[in-house]
C-alpha cells in the first residue's frame, strides 16, 4: 500500500490532482450502476475532533459504496481525549498520546482520516497544524486531511464542480470574497480555495474588507507562485465593484483576521462594519456574461448573512453540486491513497 499522505494540495501537482478529478468523474457517472469493491476488506478510521455534516456523511457513504468499512471516532466523546504535545506531563484531560493512537490505529486500519480545527488562540501555534502533522508522523498508513487549517477535499470538490460547468478553467476569473459572519471562523476553506484556483490557471482576486483579512503568507506565496507559472494574475482588492466585475466564479467564505487571531474583541468592530460584503443579486449582476457568473460556498451558510436567498436559489448557484461532489472526489482519493491506480474502462 502507498504510504503517501493527503494533508494539503500544496504537496500534489496539478497533473496528479487532475488525474484524481478524472477518476471522480468516472465514479460519479457510474455510481448507480452497482456497488464497487475497490475498498473491499479495507477499514478507514475517521477521527473527528469537531462536528461535521457533509464530511462525515460523504466519507461514510463513499467508503460503503466502495465496499469498505468506516470506524468513526470522536476523541473526548466516544474515544479517549488525546495529547498532541511531546514531553508533557499528562495529568490533565488527555488519557493517551497521539503517538500511541496513530500507531494502534495503523495496526487496525488501512487509512486514518482526521478533522481538527484550530484552537483560535494563537495563529503562530495553529498554523503548525500539529494535530494532523502528528498523526502523519506516527502513523504507518496513509493519513488524510478532512479539514484542519486547510480543506483539501473541499478544494477537489470545488474544482470538479467548476470543470463540469466551465470546462477549461485557465484564464477564467475567480473571485474569492470574504463575507460577514457574527463570529470569526477558520481560514481553512479560504486558504484552500485560493490555492486550488491559482493552481488550476484562474486569474484570482481575493476580496476582503481590510488588509488585516489577507490570508497567511504560506498560502498567498503559494498562490503567487502558481499564477506566475500559469501566466495568470493574483489581485488583492478591497473594492467590491471592481472585484466582482467580470468574475466567472464568485466563491464566498467568512474567515477571521489573522492579526486579531484569538482576540475577538479587537476584530469585532471591523467585522461588524462590513456586513455589506454579503453576496447579493446586485453584486452578482456585475459578473461575467451579463451577470451569469457562478456562485458557490462550502456550506454551511447563514442565509441573508453571507448570501441572500435569491443568490442561493439562483440557477448559477453551485452549492449543492459542490456538496455532492465531495462524495465523488473523496472516493477517488481513497482509492489512490490505497495504492490503486487511475480507473480504466467504462464507469
Amino acid at each position: 500500500m502507498s504510504q503517501r499522505h493527503f494533508l494539503s494540495t500544496l504537496d500534489w501537482s496539478r497533473s496528479e490532482l487532475e488525474s484524481l478529478l478524472v477518476d471522480a468523474e468516472t465514479l460519479k457517472q457510474g455510481r448507480r450502476s452497482g456497488k464497487r469493491h475497490d475498498l473491499a476488506g479495507r477499514t478507514i478510521a475517521l477521527v473527528f475532533m469537531n462536528p461535521s455534516l457533509r464530511t462525515r456523511t460523504s466519507f461514510e457513504v463513499g467508503i460503503f459504496e466502495m465496499g469498505g468499512h468506516a470506524v468513526v471516532l470522536e476523541p473526548g466523546k466516544g474515544a479517549w481525549p488525546i495529547e498532541f504535545k511531546d514531553g508533557v506531563v499528562m495529568d490533565g484531560d488527555a488519557e493517551e498520546h497521539v503517538e500511541e493512537v496513530a500507531r494502534v490505529l495503523s495496526r487496525y486500519c488501512d487509512l486514518i482520516a482526521v478533522r481538527a480545527f484550530p484552537k483560535f488562540q494563537s495563529w503562530e501555534e495553529d498554523r503548525k497544524d500539529a494535530v494532523i502533522e502528528s498523526f502523519a508522523r506516527y502513523a504507518t498508513v496513509p493519513v488524510l486531511n478532512m479539514e484542519t487549517i486547510t480543506h483539501p477535499c473541499q478544494e477537489l470538490a470545488l474544482m470538479l464542480t467548476l470543470r463540469e460547468r466551465l470546462g477549461a478553467t485557465d484564464a477564467k476569473k475567480f473571485l474569492l470574497t470574504w463575507t460577514y459572519h457574527p463570529r470569526p471562523l477558520n481560514t481553512a476553506v479560504a486558504n484552500s480555495a485560493l490555492v486550488i484556483a491559482a493552481k488550476f490557471g484562474f486569474d484570482v482576486t481575493l476580496l476582503c474588507p481590510t488588509p488585516e483579512y489577507v490570508l497567511d503568507e504560506r498560502y498567498m506565496n503559494a498562490a503567487k507562485g502558481y499564477v506566475a507559472a500559469n501566466g495568470r494574475t493574483l489581485t488583492v482588492s478591497h473594492d467590491i465593484e471592481s472585484a466582482y466585475a467580470g468574475a466567472h466564479v464568485v466563491y464566498a467564505k467568512s474567515w477571521g483576521a489573522l492579526p486579531h487571531f484569538g482576540h475577538w474583541a479587537a476584530e469585532k468592530p471591523i467585522r461588524d462594519a462590513h456586513k455589506h460584503f454579503i453576496v447579493d443579486e446586485r453584486k452578482m449582476a456585475l459578473t461575467a456574461d451579463g451577470g451569469r457568473g457562478f456562485f458557490s460556498h462550502c456550506l454551511p451558510l447563514r442565509r441573508n448573512v453571507k448570501a441572500t436567498d435569491a443568490v442561493m436559489r439562483s440557477p448559477t448557484s453551485l452549492v449543492i453540486d459542490e456538496a455532492e461532489n465531495r462524495l465523488h472526489v473523496q472516493k477517488a482519493l481513497l482509492r489512490r491513497l490505497m495504492g490503486l491506480g487511475p480507473i480504466t474502462g467504462a464507469p
